[in-house]
């Protein structure tokens, strides 16, 4: 899965999205597409035009050729599998291009608009200038308020802070614990054990972090909960053997720059999420070798 992937005819292609949508290939609708994969035979010789639509949303459209497999859209981000290629689309835009503006703001001498025009957009206005910072969909809600010398946006499941010229300097999904000078918060990894990071910001920058962790592994997912740890700077050593607990240190540097794991066919197999290019990851893929309850081997299969 290193370097160039070669197009084979009948492509085993998955499409997935972050929101419901229409899935059409060359004329003919396959079904509903969002986190629930849908999968088909695709030659990219042939040249398949593609539709992803949103009901109230903007339609997205690519040709699914061999261009595409190299340099997809902005809104496509394309995984490379041992069976061939997952799709991933979002970044819908809303069909309504009317302006609704959802609040307005004074602090700190300037005046803050949050507006939703086919995307949601916090325009930031005082004596140094004009800007517009783009956000999230979750931020459609959110509320502004002071935190120290900057500004903090809070939103049910998302915050950022930001200067009052519209420079963020963080922006992320989680749940504010404690606002002003100090921001904490949890920012949870959607991991197999429940791991969260509760971190904290002094003027944006941040000042401490820990690892809180919901569930214990069971045994059948030892595999996953190891890689997930290794990736997020977790303990790995309560799933390793003795022997390998020597060279716990080392597994980072074995295993790469990798940036998620997912789960196979198989207990004892994972799949780690390597960047290959912008919007482009290859998939490798690790099996782990179980004694006396502990991971005692882990090499990289085929």
């Amino acid at each position: 899965m290193r370097g160039f992937i070669h197009t084979v005819i009948g492509m085993r292609t998955i499409f997935l999205a972050d929101r419901k949508c229409a899935l059409t290939v060359s004329g003919l609708y396959l079904g509903m597409v969002d986190t629930f994969e849908r999968a088909a035979e695709l030659d990219p010789a042939e040249k398949h035009f593609v539709e992803l639509k949103p009901e109230g949303f903007h339609a997205v459209r690519f040709c699914f050729d061999d261009a595409f497999l190299l340099s997809p859209p902005e809104q496509i981000s394309l995984y490379y599998t041992r069976t061939g290629v997952a799709l991933f689309c979002g970044g819908f835009l809303r069909e309504d291009a009317s302006l609704n503006v959802l609040w307005q703001r004074r602090l700190r001498g300037g005046l803050f608009t949050l507006t939703r025009q086919q995307k949601v957009q916090l325009v930031c206005e005082n004596e140094g200038g004009f800007a517009v910072v783009n956000l999230p969909d979750a931020f459609e809600s959110c509320e502004i308020s002071e935190a120290g010398e900057l500004l903090l946006l809070e939103g049910e499941d998302c915050f950022a802070l930001l200067t009052s010229s519209g420079e963020v300097k963080v922006l992320s999904e989680g749940r504010v614990l404690e606002r002003g000078a100090c921001v904490k918060a949890e920012i949870p990894f959607h991991d197999s054990m429940g791991h969260s990071a509760v971190a904290e910001w002094t003027e944006g920058v941040m000042t401490a972090c820990s690892i809180r962790t919901a569930r214990e592994p069971k045994p059948a997912t030892y595999a996953l909960a190891l890689f997930e740890s290794a990736l997020i700077g977790a303990d790995c050593t309560p799933f390793l053997s003795p022997a390998l607990q020597e060279k716990a240190a080392a597994l980072g540097e074995f295993l790469g720059q990798y940036t998620s794991a997912v789960l196979t066919e198989r207990e004892d197999e994972v799949g780690l999420v390597y960047p290959r290019k912008k919007n482009v990851f290859d998939v490798r893929y690790f099996r782990t070798t179980i004694e006396d309850g502990r991971i005692a081997n882990i090499e990289e299969v085929p």
